[in-house]
């Protein structure tokens, strides 16, 4: 993991086409914009997880349907 310190108002690039400036500092909470093509999926790390979950969730419903399906 790179760690990199940057006050508000400064900005990291990633690649040639993704930047992400310090838009505010407050409170312990930090505000970030992301610069990115359209095509770049941006998620929360949080919604992502959850997401990963419930697809996880899914494929183990429908496999379970598929069993019972077969014992009949």
């Amino acid at each position: 993991m790179l760690i990199i310190t940057r006050k508000k108002g400064e900005s990291l690039i990633i690649g040639e086409d993704i930047e992400i400036t310090i838009s505010k500092i407050e409170n312990g909470s930090v505000k970030i914009g992301i610069k990115a093509p359209k095509e770049v999926l941006i998620l929360r790390k949080e919604l992502y997880e959850e997401v990963k979950k419930e697809n996880k969730e899914a494929i183990n419903v429908d496999m379970n349907l598929l069993r019972n399906i077969n014992k009949k």
